[in-house]
């Protein structure tokens, strides 16, 4: 999938959603998963209606985000997981990796679905402190409320990657609703992390290996969405030809969940 580059920037409403599925028998969802290296792209320009204009072409209910600043000097101090929810018309939610330049530093979830409960996750600490961010969201057509869990993992090695994992796998352990992961996990298909939970019977989405960084010339395959406890059909999955917005490329899904 390739998306055009020229948008009109339209906050879609709250109730979108559902409009589209309530006569139907099976539930679609969009998704978008993006490591926005703090809103600079490779042309070392914070632009945040830039990274909004990649993120609305894919008309997503949900977005992952990684690299996110709140109060930050290196990004003039915006909240900018507030921004980019007021830019699209969603609501965000934020946790906090640390403290850094005066503000915080960590990851965002965007729903254009209503969130009902909102929940971290600590995870092993790497080379930075990391935690898993988790919102639960009324699905129109789903019994149970899903869970849509962002995720950043250690970007230095693979035996760090494999303890947030499993820290994640102990988290989530009593969670029976429907479950999807995704974020920028730092390693690629055969990464030790992504073989543990496909052990643990997590299905990743994609199976064309689109690779996602850097996103200029992109060379390894890193971010991924990954399901548990869901019957998926009509699976569309890409990487959004980006090269600009940030260091990585975007990905995108678009699915129907079956009852």
């Amino acid at each position: 999938m390739r998306f055009l580059t020229a948008i009109v920037l339209l906050p879609l409403t709250q109730n979108s959603l559902a409009a589209d599925t309530q006569t139907g028998a099976h539930t679609e969802l969009r998704l978008v998963s993006y490591n926005i290296r703090h809103g600079v792209g490779m042309d070392n320009k914070l632009d945040l209606k830039r990274i909004a204009e990649v993120i609305a072409q894919a008309k997503p209910d949900l977005v992952a985000l990684q690299e996110v600043d709140k109060g930050v000097e290196r990004s003039n101090k915006l909240d900018i997981a507030a921004e980019l929810g007021r830019l699209l018309g969603m609501e965000h939610r934020f946790a906090s990796f640390m403290d850094l330049q005066g503000g915080e530093y960590g990851m965002a979830v965007l729903s254009r679905l209503p969130i009902r409960d909102t929940e971290t996750h600590p995870l092993p600490e790497g080379a930075e402190p990391r935690s898993a961010l988790e919102i639960k969201v009324s699905v129109p057509g789903l019994a149970k409320p899903l869970s849509f869990v962002g995720i950043h993992n250690d970007w230095t090695d693979e035996s760090i990657r494999t303890e947030q994992v499993s820290a994640l796998l102990k988290a989530l352990a009593h969670n029976d609703n429907p479950v999807i992961l995704a974020g920028d996990f730092n390693g690629e298909p055969s990464d030790a992390s992504l073989e543990q939970l496909t052990r643990a019977g997590w299905h990743i989405m994609d199976k064309q290996q689109q690779k996602t960084w850097p996103s200029d010339k992109p060379e390894q395959e890193i971010d991924f969405f990954l399901t548990r406890g869901m019957q998926l059909s009509e699976i569309k999955h890409s990487v959004i030809d980006e090269q600009m917005a940030s260091d990585h490329r975007p990905i995108y899904a678009e699915f129907k969940i079956g009852q």
